[in-house]
């Protein structure tokens, strides 16, 4: 980073919560961006200077609009809010965001010191703020007095503990942050007292295009998905657009799709009915792209479930448009349209070799429901999608000119569209011919698409999100590779799949499986052991699993939280992990505290890890069995496609990797690694990577490589 370091004015509210939650969010970005300075501000709000105002019918901004215009006057760069504070919307020239780091949402009894609900007066006074609180308290105390309360924290439970009130409802995420914890007498569960959604989170809002701001914040944003839905039967939906709803937070889906979609999203996701059917919008479409940039802006999984393909008379322009406004990242998967069931599964084939070559498709509705023309002149300004290979180009342009279509008109070539190794070419009919001769060597023969027409000049911009686009080649095993590529996607990257070991049970390894029973303790020191632990467990000893996660069978010591993770997946609880130094080293720390001599100890490994460990434990007097479970076998490929960072999870795909293409295709690259094993593996060839995860998960580590990129884009614009 620069020397000298950048200065962001930083404001909040001066109360003693605001201050401590603005300092704990400065100290996590001290952390994320160490080349920015922080200045904080604290500034009076209205709501701060006006202690008389019911809370029930103040303004929407009383706490926020001192602070966002002193944002908009330059006074400071940005505010730090409490998320449920903000109005909706957020004044004309300011953007926002929530930040991640969120606390308990819920809502509390608080009574003075030594106070029990069960003892509380017939009519007990109880100071509350909100319509939502009052409404809740009524049902709970029928008898209640209801009284509104202001001030800060410190002032409400000075009141109370004064005995000016019997009860008062507050914020847990407010006590918490205070170190008040110990004041909460009872928390209120969630179904009996619906939480405001931005209760316990933290907003930041900014002035609109701060190319600072911009940055920062698509490290706190998800990529947004657009899924074609197809059209009937869920069954037409893609295997990408089923996964995108298992894992979404909030869905805006159209009326016209198969609604058993649906059952895929979780049991917590949001539900937004758009209910757009021809004729009877239900949502207008500018409401419909303000709640994908809402939802998106609080850093929620949002999934766009649009009928059928979502690029053909599906309205994704406008969408995507609110998106690119914004600079907040997205994907599009696209779907089978009704176009093509209506022909191709009905037998109306649109091309049939000796009948039709193509086919011209286009609707009669004109933008805001009137009936345009489909006369000849209209459809010859449509655009125009050959099928070809390169050899053609030159003829079909020929063509098309000699017919009077104009030079300028512009042109694109698209090569193995939606693959890793989609190409898109660009120009006007004048040079696409040259440009695409340009890249001969590359697409040789390959078929494409020419599009000619006004549509060619359009595409997706993938530069919003953290990773900005960047190609990230993942070589870890199969089993990784789902997760490690939804990370990507998330943050912003594509992800270009290339695992470069398979994982293989080792055969002996399914007696020692069926006996795990004699073992006191099991060792597993990576997630890959896990995983092949347990499948191997499940099909060899199903009916053990119900012990096994009991604790009657060994129990089992992994070496960092990503081991942990995928033990309970399986619902097993790992017995024993280490709290820091996730490896080798943490592990043997922790050994000696909870092996007991004579007992009998399991590790299962790769034929890569080393016996060092084994010899280890046993010098704590266990009896150790240390055996290979699987091996590393390694994956080939004709060739490496294009990548600008690459993400390594084990020291075997480092050597694969190296074998293949030598350690000078990692030159210019960002290189992720998890854990010093896998550093060391690369320093054994002469590279250093350059971000190393700051957990040993893939997580983890696709998230500091995004932080890295961000981090060097924010610098250039400081």
């Amino acid at each position: 980073m620069k020397s000298s370091l950048a200065v962001i004015k930083v404001g909040t509210r001066s109360s003693k919560l605001a201050l401590i939650q603005t300092h704990g969010v400065l100290e996590r970005w001290k952390s994320l961006f160490p080349g920015v300075s922080f200045e904080e501000n604290a500034i009076s709000t209205l709501g701060d200077r006006d202690k008389k105002t019911d809370l029930k019918i103040s303004p929407p901004d009383f706490f926020t609009r001192d602070l966002d215009d002193a944002v908009r006057s330059g006074k400071i760069d940005c505010a730090i809010h409490s998320a449920k504070d903000l109005p909706n919307p957020v004044p004309e020239g300011l953007d926002w965001f929530w930040l991640p780091w969120r606390e308990d949402p819920s809502d509390a009894i608080v009574l003075a010191p030594g106070g029990n609900v069960a003892n509380l007066p017939a009519a007990p006074r109880i100071g509350v703020s909100s319509e939502r609180r009052e409404a809740w308290c009524l049902k709970r105390f029928p008898h209640a007095r209801l009284i509104p309360i202001r001030g800060t924290i410190e002032d409400r439970l000075s009141q109370l503990d004064k005995g000016e009130y019997d009860v008062v409802i507050m914020a847990s995420a407010a006590l918490i942050r205070l170190g008040l914890e110990e004041r909460i007498t009872e928390r209120i569960a969630d179904e009996e007292m619906q939480v405001p959604d931005g209760q316990g989170a933290l907003a930041v809002t900014f002035r609109s295009g701060d190319k600072r701001f911009l940055r920062m914040r698509s490290l706190f944003v998800k990529t947004v998905t657009f899924v074609g839905a197809g059209v009937g039967s869920y069954e037409l939906c893609t295997v990408g657009g089923l996964r995108a709803l298992k894992r979404c937070e909030v869905c805006l889906y159209d009326s016209l799709m198969d609604q058993a979609l649906l059952e895929y999203l979780p049991r917590t996701a949001v539900r937004i009915d758009t209910g757009k059917r021809c004729g009877d919008h239900s949502m207008p479409q500018d409401e419909i792209s303000k709640l994908i940039t809402h939802y998106s802006r609080r850093g929620m999984m949002v999934v766009r479930l649009k009928g059928g393909d979502p690029g053909v008379f599906g309205r994704l322009a406008e969408e995507v448009e609110a998106l690119d406004v914004l600079h907040l990242p997205y994907r599009v998967l696209a779907g089978v349209s009704s176009l093509n069931v209506a022909t191709t599964q009905t037998g109306m084939l649109l091309t049939r070799r000796g009948v039709s070559r193509g086919f011209t498709v286009m609707t009669p509705r004109k933008q805001g429901g009137g009936i345009g023309s489909i006369q000849k002149e209209e459809r010859a300004g449509l655009p125009i999608a050959f099928f070809m290979g390169m050899s053609v180009v030159k003829d079909i342009v020929g063509q098309l000119k000699e017919e009077g279509m104009s030079g300028s008109v512009p042109a694109a070539l698209v090569f193995n569209a939606g693959s890793e190794y989609e190409l898109i070419i660009r120009g006007n009919l004048d040079d696409i011919a040259s440009r695409a001769g340009a890249k001969a060597q590359i697409v040789k023969d390959q078929p494409g698409l020419l599009v000619v027409g006004e549509a060619a000049k359009y595409g997706y911009d993938r530069s919003f999100g953290a990773l900005s686009g960047q190609r990230v080649l993942l070589t870890c095993s199969a089993d990784l590779q789902e997760k490690a590529a939804d990370c990507v996607n998330d943050l912003g990257g594509v992800p270009i799949k290339r695992p470069l070991i398979r994982l293989v049970p080792e055969a002996g390894a399914c007696e020692l499986v069926k006996n795990i029973d004699r073992y006191d303790w099991l060792v597993l020191t990576s997630p890959a052991a896990v995983r092949c632990f347990f499948e191997l467990f499940d099909s060899l000893c199903e009916e053990k699993m119900a012990l096994i996660r009991i604790g009657a069978l060994p129990r089992i010591i992994v070496c960092g939280p990503g081991s942990a993770a995928e033990v309970r997946k399986y619902r097993v609880q790992p017995a024993a992990e280490p709290a820091s130094d996730f490896g080798a080293g943490g592990l043997k720390d922790m050994a000696h505290t909870i092996i007991k001599p004579g007992q009998k100890v399991l590790r299962l490994r790769s034929d890569k890890a080393g016996g060092a460990l084994a010899e280890f434990l046993r010098s704590t007097g266990a009896k150790v069995d240390d055996f290979v479970l699987y091996r590393n076998e390694t994956v080939k490929y004709v060739d490496l496609p294009e990548f600008e960072a690459v993400f390594f999870a084990s020291a075997s795909a480092v050597d694969v990797f190296v074998a293949q293409w030598g350690a000078s295709a990692l030159n210019g690259k960002k290189i992720a690694v998890i854990g010093k094993p896998t550093m060391e593996g690369l320093a054994k060839h002469g590279v250093t990577p350059q971000v190393i995860g700051r957990e040993a998960t893939v997580a983890s580590c696709i998230e500091t490589l995004a932080e890295n990129c961000v981090v060097e884009a924010l610098e250039k614009t400081l």
